[in-house]
């Protein structure tokens, strides 16, 4: 039976040569792997990140679900992730893994990632948390009308302006690239060009 640096090191060349040029797959370091699963500016779009342990294959690897490029994710759903592929690992000790559980989240993607919110607001917090919380705020005791039932606390943000603010931005929370950009042809048509100045 090889060491574990043994077994180690030739699951990291098989990955190498599995994942040469697929942008998706990154390697951190000897013993750390990420994943990205969908398209940059999707909402449901994560990355998955596999660390080994000294005892690795025999015993489960680190699943991080906590990667920056994960902030719009519900935290429901990243535990999901997470127990779905150390449940899968558990099929797997004693063999190398990696792949295989890379492999296992393509193929349960949707299923994995259907309580994740379409839209996300920037803080990763979805839009359906915040209208609960605008529920739950809404105490129905009346403040203002004497205790009758009738007041609405009103959000921050109407709809119509939460729709606006979305459509100025894309998932990242960024505006799109040139949203500021001068219209060439329109400012030289104002300002006029050097030889009408002089003439």
């Amino acid at each position: 039976m090889s060491s574990y640096p043994e077994q180690q090191a030739e699951e990291r060349e098989v990955l190498q040569s599995i994942y040469d040029g697929d942008p998706s797959f990154k390697e951190l370091n000897p013993t750390t792997y990420q994943y990205k699963f969908g398209e940059d500016g999707d909402p449901k779009s994560f990355l998955l990140e596999i660390s080994w342990g000294q005892k690795y294959p025999d015993e489960k690897p680190d699943v991080n679900m906590d990667a920056f490029y994960n902030k719009h994710i519900i935290q429901i759903v990243k535990d999901h992730i997470k127990k779905c592929v150390l449940q899968e690992a558990e099929d797997y000790l004693g063999n190398a893994m990696t792949f295989s559980l890379f492999e296992s989240v393509k193929e349960k993607l949707n299923e994995l990632v259907v309580d994740q919110p379409e839209k996300t607001l920037e803080n990763g917090i979805s839009d359906l948390n915040i209208q609960n919380v605008d529920e739950d705020d809404d105490d129905g005791g009346g403040r203002g009308q004497g205790g009758t039932g009738g007041a609405v606390k009103k959000s921050a943000l109407s709809k119509a302006q939460k729709r606006k603010q979305w459509d100025r931005v894309d998932a990242r929370g960024e505006r799109p690239r040139g949203y500021d950009w001068v219209d060439i042809v329109k400012h030289l048509s104002q300002t006029g060009s050097k030889a009408d100045a002089t003439s």
